[in-house]
């Protein structure tokens, strides 16, 4: 079967960012905010996920399809449930495309991510 040509995503700006958290030097985060973070920064803190995440953001056109980056010693059903808890987190999207799912890196929400951690807010 063959792939789909990749599409050209979208380049997220400065402007296009909304935080969903103020950054650190901002103040206290408050419980809510604190509870999406480290959701968000405990999907990112496997090694296999930080991987597969990894794949998906450096692969050429923004996507990866799941055949593509199943390579990361793991067995594919594990690749699969760490794929779901990453897109849980909101740090990747998919789409079906015929019997094969395509990732993309959600990059409003790393943007808020690293926007949060900038100490020179």
């Amino acid at each position: 079967m063959s792939k789909p040509e990749a599409l050209e995503l979208p380049v997220v700006r400065g402007g296009d960012v909304v935080p969903c958290c103020p950054p650190v030097t901002a103040g206290e985060l408050s419980p809510a905010d604190a509870e999406k973070m480290a959701g968000m920064f405990k999907a990112l803190s496997d090694p296999v996920r930080l991987r597969l995440f990894s794949k998906i953001a450096s692969h050429p056109g923004g996507e990866a399809c799941v055949c593509d980056i199943a390579d990361v010693g793991v067995s594919q059903p594990t690749v699969s449930h760490h794929l779901k808890k990453l897109r849980e987190a909101g740090l990747l999207t998919s789409e079906r495309r015929g019997t094969w799912v395509y990732y993309r890196v959600a990059p409003a929400v790393v943007a808020a991510m690293a926007a949060m951690l900038d100490l020179r807010g």
